[in-house]
């Protein structure tokens, strides 16, 4: 447990004192908000959760290729891989909270006809899907331009498809939409249920399939090399 949490106070520390980073993740879901500011207010807040998600999973992405040069000599030192992800993981869930903070706020602030309720359980699931998200492309596509062309990909589709239609549901950020209707339209419970549901089960499947990769590459020991002998 203490490595757990050794290595999540690294990577929220790395990421909370680059504080011309932070500026910049906390600047695109404030730009989202005002962009659609005077439109729909459904519209601003789905928007802004779109922001929160992107800038989360962006961080788990450039924090996951940071962290490849620091991995090797972490698991020289005693560190087994689930202390390297499993901690990594829980320092972007913090980081995410604090990103996510601000904007929740100005959600009451500024619309104070939502369901703030609504607002910081979708915000909630933005933060708990995005940081395994980001992570995962991020140790499949060791190259931070094309895992950030990926995410950008994503996030366009997450815009502009029909959240009613079938296909939506196998977006990652759709559960934000969901309750969004919710907290947004004052609609039945269903939006929340179903929100909150796909929420937990994406951000389940995530963190396996982060678990499941890292464990393989971590496992490899690439940092260790056989001397020849004779």
């Amino acid at each position: 447990m203490n490595r757990l949490v050794t290595v999540a106070e690294m990577t929220a520390r790395e990421l909370l004192r680059r504080r011309g980073v932070l500026l910049l993740l906390l600047l695109m879901p404030l730009t989202f908000w005002l962009i659609r500011r005077d439109a729909y207010v459904g519209q601003s807040v789905r928007s802004l959760l779109l922001g929160v998600s992107w800038a989360v999973s962006t961080a788990a992405l450039f924090a996951t290729g940071a962290a490849r040069e620091l991995e090797p000599r972490l698991r020289l030192a005693g560190y087994r891989p689930h202390h390297l992800y499993l901690g990594r993981m829980a320092g972007l869930w913090m980081a995410g909270l604090v990103i996510a903070a601000p904007f929740l706020l100005l959600t009451v602030l500024d619309a104070p006809e939502l369901r703030h309720g609504g607002v910081a359980v979708a915000m909630l699931c933005c933060v708990g899907v995005a940081a395994p998200f980001g992570m995962l492309i991020g140790v499949l596509l060791p190259r931070e331009l094309e895992g950030t062309l990926l995410l950008l990909t994503v996030v366009a589709v997450q815009m502009l498809i029909d959240p009613a239609g079938s296909g939506a549901k196998l977006t990652p950020f759709w559960s934000s939409r969901e309750i969004a209707t919710w907290a947004v339209d004052h609609t039945d419970d269903g939006y929340l249920a179903r929100g909150v549901l796909h929420g937990i089960v994406v951000t389940a499947l995530l963190v396996a399939a982060v678990a499941a990769v890292s464990s393989v590459r971590l496992r490899r020991r690439r940092h260790l090399r056989q001397l020849p002998t004779g």
